[in-house]
Parts: C-alpha cells; structure tokens; sequence
C-alpha cells in the first residue's frame, strides 16, 4: 500500500476534479503491475496496473489507495474491470467520498466473489486526498490560506508599498502552489493597490507531457461594488476570471467588465460584503476543489469569520516593518479572548532562502 500512496503523489496538481490514486498489482509476493490515474478523463490506476500486469493479475491482489469506482463517469467503472482481470483480492486504503459511488465498488467486489478490505494506511491515504474528500463532503472547495509578511506581521507599510516582503525562492514557491490549486482568489482593495496579474510564472516541479500546455488556476475576485478597473492587469491573459459581488452592484459597472471579459457572479450579501459561503458552493459547481486565498488581511478574516479556511501557508520575511496603519495578514474585528483563538495543528517550519515558511491545518475542533 506504501507503494499505491507514492504512486497516487507523482499526479499531484494534475487529476482535479478527480482524486489521486495509485495501484499495485501483488502476485506471489512480487510486484507485477503498477499504475496512478494521471488526469482526469484519463484512464484510472487500476485499469493502467491491470493492463500492465497482464495475465499475471488472475488470482492476484490488488492493492489501491482509493475504493475502486463501481459507476461510469468519464471513464468506464474500474470494479468490473477487476473482476474481468481475475484479480482474487482488493485491498483499498479508504472508502470513496463521492456519494456516486460510496461504496458501490467494493460491494460490487463482493458480488463477484473478491475478497476486499478496507482501512490499511487510512490516514496516510486521506492525507493525500484531502482536497478532493472536502469537495465531496462538505460541498465547498478546500481552502488554502496564504500570507507573506514581516517578522511582525506586517503585509505591507503604512503607505500601502508591499513589493517584495518575501524572496525569490519563496516567490517561486508560491507559484508552484498557484499550479497545484484550481482557482486563486483576493480582494479588489488586492487589485487596486498591486494590480496582480495571479499567473503561474517560473520553472515548476510539476512536469508536463509531451503537448501539454501548463495549468494557470481561475483568478476570483470578491469585490462587492464592482471597483476592479477594466483595464487590471488580471483580464491580460486568456484565463478564467470571475468577479463576486453582490445585488447592489452597478450594472454600468458590470457592462464594462463584462466586456473586459469577466465574468460577474452576483451573490447574497452579508454586511454589505459577499457571502464567502456561498461563493464557496458556487465555484465547486464549477468543480474548483482547491481554493488558494491570497489576500488582502479583511478577504482572509472574513475566510476565517466563515470557518472555511483547511489550511494556512506564511511566509515570514527577516525584517520588522512596524507601524500602527501598516496591515497585518488577518484583519476583521478578530476575537475578544485567547480562548476563542484558532487553533493551528500539524505546523511545519522550513527555510525558503531568507525566508521562514510556516504551513499548519486548522483545528477546527476544540
């Protein structure tokens, strides 16, 4: 199963909408066939370690980091293919999320007479599968949180200048983030003050076949009174942006940026602000799974306000920039006691050039 879980990661960033997973064919204690689901419309890992074992995958085990799918999507279901392999028994790491097939496949397995379980390596496999699990189970996309500020917190001066808190190194970080996520989101005071571009520049560790263009996420901008100038340097490339408001909004405003080729998506309000939930449940109709929020400090606390953050990433810079006017990372009103703080779990500290890299889970659960 170690071996189904490293071969699941080799497609990360790349399988979206579709979860990650890797196969491993066992017969007579040997590995005879391997695969991993590379993109989605592709064919899945089990079919591809099935092919590759041939005729030594009857009476084989099949070991799969994911509940093999009992239901035709844009592939065939990969239960009957199993069955017609002759594979003897299945070993998945979890159950699927997907209430599409929920499981379906493993029942299926059963009814053809294959020995199966389920729950070897289990956390490991959610672990790597969290995005497509919070998509699945909780409607919404997985929320990543990124912050690049000073030793003290500060996201820029007092005067608005931001560029460049962090390295190079970590820049370069950032934008093999952006090519792992769907869709990038800030706030239009973001759009305003450093008119973003929210592209994926730079080399990258993801590698790319033979044809294939590189991945740039959707760029989301909350802006409840449509204040984004038509002529932002985010409408200069050919991807996807959307601009959130809401009912009150200009529809002269709205013409303009229509034309500049937005796309306006009108949503409830709260306190004069866009509900960040429901633009959640709209963009993973879109299937956007992953969501990277980059700012500003009130877009992320009105995240945080909502409880829809996963996970945090924070890059801190070696420099104190100071001042009671300059902006911090999370804003808002914040909360009244220590107690009601948001507990941050799994944190990791690396070194990214100059710069600390700090990533945590929230904990949701006190």
């Amino acid at each position: 199963m170690q071996a189904a879980l490293k071969l699941a990661v080799k497609a990360q960033g790349r399988t979206r909408p579709n979860p990650m997973v890797g196969a491993v064919v066992v017969r007579a204690g040997r590995i005879v066939g391997t695969g991993w689901h590379q993109k989605a419309g592709q064919p899945h890992a089990e079919v591809l370690a099935l092919r590759r074992a041939g005729p030594r995958a009857r009476g084989a085990t099949l070991y799969v980091s994911l509940e093999p799918c009992a239901h035709t999507g844009r592939t065939p279901p990969c239960a009957q293919a199993i069955a017609d392999a002759g594979i003897r028994r299945v070993v998945a790491a979890m159950s699927d999320p997907n209430p599409k097939n929920q499981g379906r496949g493993i029942r299926q397995l059963k009814a053809q007479g294959i020995q199966t379980s389920v729950g070897l390596l289990e956390k490991e496999a959610r672990a790597i599968n969290r995005v497509f699990i919070t998509w699945m189970s909780a409607g919404r996309p997985f929320v990543t949180v990124k912050v690049a500020q000073s030793l003290d917190g500060k996201i820029a001066t007092r005067t608005g200048s931001s560029r460049w808190i962090s390295g190079r190194q970590a820049r370069e970080w950032v934008h093999r983030l952006r090519a792992q996520v769907d869709a990038i989101l800030v706030g239009v005071e973001t759009v305003l003050k450093d008119d973003p571009r929210l592209t994926v520049r730079g080399p990258l560790t993801l590698s790319l076949s033979k044809g294939e263009r590189r991945r740039s996420p959707v760029r989301v901008i909350l802006d409840s009174h449509l204040r984004t100038p038509p002529m932002a340097r985010i409408f200069s490339s050919r991807m996807t942006v959307i601009i959130a408001t809401t009912a009150r909004a200009s529809k002269e405003r709205e013409q303009r940026l229509l034309r500049a080729g937005a796309e306006i998506l009108r949503l409830p309000g709260r306190n004069g602000r866009v509900d960040i939930r429901a633009l959640l449940k709209r963009l993973a109709r879109r299937e956007i799974s992953h969501l990277l929020i980059e700012g500003g400090g009130e877009v992320i606390a009105s995240a945080f306000e909502a409880r829809a953050v996963d996970r945090i990433v924070c890059i801190i810079a070696p420099a104190v920039i100071g001042g009671r006017d300059a902006p911090t990372g999370v804003e808002g009103t914040g909360v009244k006691s220590l107690d009601a703080a948001i507990p941050l779990r799994n944190v990791q500290v690396r070194q990214l050039g100059k710069d600390l890299l700090v990533t945590a889970d929230v904990h949701r659960h006190r």
